[in-house]
């Protein structure tokens, strides 16, 4: 039977402006990043000083994921999605203006709770709406505009970096958040809320929030003794908020999903490995094309593109492709593409051919594509539908992690490799052995993600083909 006509209404309205939302969060960060050496030039900030605009966005996310997907689920998705978009649309405006770059740092950390909160609602909204036999399709679409976003990035930042200036890239985010929320207020009536009335866990959220600023902090600082020892406070924090949820009424993140449910455990241990071994990819070649090889932002922006490009492609494919395949099939292939290309990039030195670091990059976005949306389906398709708020949170949160794991890794080996300064030419060669070292460790970490990856289990039974025959 065909659904009504307002749940398939709702259903456009909700993955149209999921796409938006999807869409603007990746394009900013991605832009940023390529703007990052004009921005530093203007403000002399140094290597280790410019990564913390990027830092501090993960970092302010991670800790608020995983909270507000808990209360999306209890005040309702669609108010914390409108919330979440309004704040970082007015973050964009107060970035643009940033007069220096602790202002900036500050505006980004701001801008990462309402990333946070789109995050947590967008996804979680798009799988209740969706039947399971049509949510691969719905998430690679969405997918699809988070590696759109990253796409246009680059090229459009460079382009905008060098015409009029880094903080147009800000700017240009916010009528794409005004038309979001518009969307929001006059074509969704519905409100998702399938745990309202239920309490929220505020000292576990405390919890969280303390053992997540202490490692994800750590690793910034790393390998110094106060990452030492951050690192150590957060492990044990986390193994007091495990004992806290494990007794907690209503805990803000049941832990009990990742004990009795393998394929949520796996699946988000994949996300986690995944993001940890590529976020830092992008941040990296960035600063190789224009420091080593001497590019201009926008040329580096056109080299950089082929990666999300091949994403985007690719997500819709893998996410409809997941609705037939068991998802863990699909991502553990793109898993090792990823591996293989990481490796590949071990071998760059300061006159490496740019033709080869795009195909090295397609590569990679070929991996990413086959890997995000199963994994996405697999993690959402594995909870009931009260949990999908803080289901979509926590892989939020492992995303984040993960990104914030990677820039983390190649701080530390800037600062090993060449200590708190500038890159210069007198430094390249010690720049480019830290930027090898990187890929080598990200590389050898997909490795074992794969086995990650292939341990979950099935998602479910497959249905019989006759069964599916017809399905969007």
């Amino acid at each position: 039977m065909a659904p009504p006509t307002e749940s398939r209404h709702s259903k456009h309205v909700a993955l149209f402006v999921a796409t938006i939302s999807a869409f603007i969060t990746p394009f900013l960060g991605s832009s940023v990043t390529v703007a990052l050496p004009t921005i530093g030039r203007e403000f002399s900030m140094d290597a280790i000083a410019l990564s913390w605009v990027s830092t501090i966005y993960l970092l302010a996310s991670a800790i608020v994921l995983v909270p507000a997907g808990r209360l999306a689920d209890i005040y309702g998705r669609k108010r914390l999605w409108l919330y979440g978009i309004a704040l970082y649309s007015v973050c964009s405006l107060l970035a643009a203006a940033a007069p220096s770059g602790a202002w900036l740092i500050a505006c980004r950390g701001l801008q990462a709770v309402g990333g946070a909160l789109i995050y947590a609602t967008g996804v979680a909204i798009l799988t209740s709406v969706y039947p399971r036999e049509e949510r691969g399709k719905a998430l690679g679409i969405n997918v699809a505009a988070v590696y759109s976003g990253l796409s246009a990035g680059p090229l459009l930042g460079g382009l905008l970096t060098e015409q009029w200036g880094w903080r147009c890239i800000f700017l240009v985010t916010v009528p794409l958040g005004i038309v979001a929320i518009v969307l929001i207020l006059w074509q969704l009536r519905d409100e998702w809320a399938e745990a309202r009335g239920e309490s929220f866990d505020l000292a576990g959220s405390a919890i969280y929030a303390l053992a997540l600023v202490a490692i994800m902090y750590g690793v910034s600082v790393l390998p110094g003794r106060l990452g030492a020892g951050l690192l150590l406070a957060g492990a044990a924090a986390l193994l007091v908020f495990v004992w806290w949820e494990l007794r907690a009424q209503k805990p803000v993140l049941d832990v009990r999903l990742f004990r009795g449910n393998p394929v949520f455990a796996f699946s988000n241990l994949a996300a986690l490995i995944n993001y940890s071994a590529t976020s830092g990819v992008t941040f990296l070649l960035s600063l190789y094309l224009q420091y080593v090889q001497g590019l201009d932002p926008s040329r580096a922006g056109v080299i950089l593109i082929a990666q999300p490009i091949m994403m985007t492609g690719l997500s819709l494919l893998a996410g409809r492709l997941s609705d037939r395949v068991q998802p863990r099939i699909v991502a553990s292939a793109g898993m090792a593409l990823t591996a293989t290309g990481l490796l590949l990039l071990t071998t760059i030195g300061e006159d490496t051919p740019q033709s080869f670091i795009v195909a090295v990059l397609a590569m990679l976005g070929i991996g990413f594509g086959l890997f995000s949306s199963p994994n996405t389906n697999a993690v959402m398709s594995s909870v009931d539908r009260r949990y999908y708020g803080v289901a979509s949170g926590t892989l939020g949160t492992m995303r984040l992690t993960g990104q914030m794991t990677s820039l983390g890794i190649a701080m530390t080996l800037f600062a090993l490799y060449m200590g708190p300064t500038q890159v210069t030419v007198e430094n390249h060669a010690a720049f480019v052995a830290a930027v090898k070292m990187a890929f080598l460790i990200f590389g050898l970490l997909c490795c074992g993600g794969v086995v990650a990856s292939m341990v979950r289990g099935k998602v479910r039974e497959l249905e019989p083909k006759s069964a599916r025959t017809g399905a969007i």
